[in-house]
């Protein structure tokens, strides 16, 4: 399989709009697609693509009212509802500090092997844009992606949607800071300052805004990955070390489950990272234009929204639970 370019960056930046994070891979049919890359992504995150997924909340099935049975999404593209923000005691550190709990609680497989490989299945619905034309939000669908535990084999995507193929992710080049393996995860700190040192030192060197690359890494690594326990739980504690961070009663992820979110405002938009209110499992990523953007979207219209499904370790690339 070629190996496929990259295309440059649409006006704005849609950071739910991905072949995101590790995924940065483009199809050379697609010529005009136009998914916006994070704006703090190293080339080497993206020569090592192997795809930031981390499970941060580790369950490995799919939670409660998720899945093909979840009840019918609305439109991701109708304008959601002002934002309820919650007052203290459930402020952004205290939500946080929840998940963290919830994290670190969470039942991980002892044995995981070298050889196997982290499953994430997700209903997503990117933006695209077509030439000099408006952004639009395309059609919620499934994804598929394989990840390689040590890094060590190619990983896999599997989007029908948007592609014919299944694409073959690159092997993670050794020993860079910010890869994002399960055995390399295994190694950052548990220590929530020094996790919060890790993020300042990964999430870019061209972001102008240390908080909105920070933000936008905890939720890559939310997203798509896996991450042991206790790495999970310092992730979410350092979170609550970015400023602007708050957080959202009510949200509707792309297989239309409710949660809460832990939300901020960047370039134009506002990124949730959705949480089950009960258990405190991620569920799934939002954004929404809180301004007319310069590429199509108007104030109030959902950019990008994603939800996680199920997240396992399998034998195989491509083998199924």
């Amino acid at each position: 399989m070629n190996e496929l370019p990259e295309k440059d960056l649409p006006p704005g930046r849609h950071r739910l709009l991905k072949e995101h994070l590790m995924t940065e891979i483009r199809q050379e049919t697609h010529q005009n697609e136009a998914r916006a890359r994070r704006p703090w992504l190293r080339p080497a995150l993206v020569a090592g693509a192997v795809a930031a997924v981390t499970a941060v909340t580790l369950t490995f099935a799919v939670p409660s009212g998720s899945g093909e049975s979840a009840p019918p999404a609305a439109s991701p593209s109708s304008a959601p509802s002002a934002p309820s923000t919650s007052s203290a005691p459930q402020n952004a550190a205290a939500l946080l500090e929840d998940i963290a709990l919830a994290a670190e609680h969470a039942d991980v497989p002892s044995d995981i092997r070298d050889d196997q490989f982290v499953y994430i299945k997700s209903k997503v619905a990117w933006s695209s844009q077509e030439g000099d034309g408006p952004a639009k939000l395309d059609p919620v669908h499934q994804r598929e992606l394989w990840l390689s535990v040590d890094g060590k084999e190619q990983g896999m995507v599997h989007e029908p949607a948007v592609r014919s193929d299944d694409i073959l992710l690159e092997a993670q080049t050794p020993g860079i800071p910010s890869n994002t393996d399960y055995r390399h995860l295994q190694t950052l700190p548990t220590d929530p300052d020094k996790m919060y040192a890790w993020l300042n030192k990964v999430s870019g060197d061209g972001s102008s805004n240390k908080d909105d690359a920070n933000f936008v890494l905890v939720g890559d690594l939310a997203r798509e990955s896996l991450m042991p326990p206790a790495q999970a739980a310092a992730l979410y504690r350092a979170a609550a070390k970015i400023s602007g961070v708050f957080v959202i009663d009510d949200v509707v992820d792309a297989a239309g489950r409710h949660g809460i979110a832990v939300a901020r405002v960047d370039a134009g938009e506002r990124v949730e990272l959705i949480f089950d209110k009960e258990t405190k499992e991620f569920l799934g990523e939002r954004e929404v234009a809180v301004k007319d953007l310069p590429y199509g979207f108007k104030k109030g219209d959902v950019t990008g929204s994603s939800a996680v499904l199920e997240r396992t370790v399998v034998d195989g690339r491509g083998e199924r639970p």
